[in-house]
C-alpha cells in the first residue's frame, strides 16, 4: 500500500491543532488534534511511499510506535486516505496507459470522493472499461448521453437509431454540423469514439456483441410523446431479460429523467401509464389520439435543457454502473423552462402491470392525494433502498 490523504480535497488548518479536509459539507472531514510532528507527517502521505518507508520516517520524526499504523488506519476508516497502488489488476493496467489516465483524471478525483476504501475509486474507474450500454435514440439528448458516458470511461456504448442527422439535431457534445445528412447511427457512433479516452478492452473468446450482457439500456427518444408516455410495450424485451433500463428526454420544454427501471423491482413505463390512468380517466383517450396524429416535425427542445438532461441522466447512470444508489429508480425527475427547478414523481408498481413489481412492494401505503410529486429529500431513501441490490454485469 502507498497511502495519499485523497488529493480532490483542499485542506487547510482550522487552529494549530485541527485540520480541515474539504471544503463542501458533503465531503469534508476535520481531523484533530493534531500535534506538530503528526502535521508535518501529513505532507509525507503522497502516495511515493509504502508503509515500511513511511513508518522509518515517522521514527526519524519522533513519532511514537505505532503512531504511522493508527494515523493511517484512523484515515483510511474516515474515508480521507486513497492507495495508489490499489484497485487490482485491471487499475493497475489502467495506470499504465497514462493519456487514458490524463484524461480521466477529474473523474478518477471525482470517484475518490464517493468511493470510501483505499484503492475503490481507480479499481471503479478500470470496472466501467468492462461495461456495455446501449442507448436507444441519437438526438440532442442521446447523442451527447453517449458522448458523456464514454468519455467518463464507460468501455462500450452502443448507439442505435434510425434516419438521417437534421440540422436540428447537432448539439454541441454531440452531433456536429459536418454530420447532417449522416446516418444517425453513423454520426452517433462516430461522436461516441471522439469523446472515448481510449478504445474498449477487447471481448473474449466467444463473447460476441450481442451475446455479451448490457449493463444498462437508456432510452433517449427523440419523439416527445414517447418522453412524455413512454409505450410499455417496446420495453416489453428489456422487462423479460431482467435489463435495467433508464430513461430520458424533452417534452414540450420539459425535460424529463426516469425512471431508472429494475425489473421487477421498481415501477416501469407500463405502471406509469396504469397509474395515470387510474388518476385521470381520460389519459387512455388522450395518449390513443397523441399516437394517432401526425407528429410534429420539431419538438420544443433547447439546448441548454437538452444537456441538462443528458448530463442528469448521464450522471445516474453513472452511479448505477458504479454500484451506488441513484436518485431516479422508480422516480421521474422533470423540470420545465423557464425556471428549470427539479420536481420527482414517484413511479409506483402497479398492481395490474404484468412487470410484477408490485408484488415486493405489496403492503406500502398507497399515495395520498397531492403524493403524486414529491421533493428530492424525501424520495431519495427509498431510491437508495432498492437500488441497492442492483449491480451493473461487469
Amino acid at each position: 500500500m502507498h497511502p495519499i490523504v485523497k488529493p480532490a480535497l483542499r485542506r487547510g488548518w482550522r487552529d494549530l491543532n485541527t485540520v480541515q479536509f474539504g471544503m463542501t459539507p458533503a465531503h469534508a472531514m476535520v481531523l484533530g488534534p493534531v500535534d506538530t510532528a503528526t502535521g508535518s507527517f501529513l505532507e509525507l502521505l503522497d502516495g511515493t511511499r509504502a508503509m515500511p518507508l513511511l513508518r522509518e520516517q515517522g521514527r526519524g520524526m519522533g513519532l511514537p510506535d505505532g503512531h504511522v499504523e493508527g494515523l493511517v488506519d484512523r484515515l483510511a476508516r474516515s474515508g480521507l486516505l486513497d492507495d495508489a497502488t490499489g484497485g487490482g489488476p485491471a487499475a493497475e493496467a489502467l495506470r499504465g496507459k497514462k493519456e487514458v489516465m490524463d484524461r480521466l483524471r477529474p473523474d478518477l478525483a471525482s470517484l475518490s470522493l464517493v468511493v470510501r476504501e483505499p484503492g475503490g475509486a481507480v479499481g471503479r474507474l478500470a470496472a466501467r472499461r468492462r461495461l456495455r450500454v446501449r442507448v436507444l435514440g441519437a438526438g440532442r439528448v442521446g447523442a451527447v448521453l453517449a458522448a458523456l458516458l464514454a468519455g467518463a470511461g464507460v468501455g462500450e456504448v452502443e448507439v442505435r437509431d434510425i434516419g438521417r442527422v437534421e440540422p436540428w439535431d447537432v448539439a454541441p457534445g454531440g452531433l456536429p454540423v459536418e454530420s447532417v445528412g449522416e446516418r444517425r447511427e453513423d454520426a452517433a457512433r462516430r461522436a461516441v469514439r471522439r469523446a472515448a479516452p481510449d478504445r474498449p478492452p477487447r471481448a473474449s473468446a466467444g463473447e460476441g456483441e450481442e451475446t455479451r450482457g448490457l449493463s444498462l439500456v437508456i432510452l433517449a427518444p427523440r419523439d416527445s410523446l414517447a418522453v412524455h408516455a413512454p409505450d410499455p410495450a417496446s420495453a416489453e424485451g428489456l422487462i423479460s431479460s431482467g435489463t435495467p433500463h433508464l430513461y430520458a428526454g424533452v417534452v414540450e420544454a420539459t425535460g424529463v429523467v426516469g425512471p431508472l427501471v429494475l425489473p421487477g423491482d421498481t415501477g416501469c413505463a407500463g405502471c406509469l401509464d396504469r397509474g395515470r390512468a387510474d388518476v385521470d380517466p381520460a389519459w387512455p383517450r388522450l395518449v390513443a389520439q397523441w399516437r394517432s396524429g401526425r407528429q410534429r416535425r420539431v419538438g420544443a427542445c433547447d439546448l441548454a435543457l437538452a444537456a441538462a438532461v443528458a448530463g442528469l441522466a448521464a450522471s445516474n447512470a453513472l452511479a448505477f454502473l458504479d454500484g451506488d444508489p441513484p436518485a431516479c429508480a422508480g422516480v421521474r425527475l422533470e423540470a420545465s423552462l423557464p425556471g428549470c427547478a427539479w420536481r420527482t414523481a414517484q413511479v409506483r408498481p402497479h398492481p395490474a402491470c404484468p412487470c410484477g413489481a408490485a408484488r415486493k412492494t405489496k403492503g406500502e401505503r398507497p399515495p395520498e392525494d397531492g403524493e403524486a410529486h414529491e421533493t428530492m429529500a424525501g424520495r431519495q431513501p427509498h431510491a437508495a433502498q432498492l437500488a441497492g441490490t442492483w449491480r451493473a454485469h461487469v
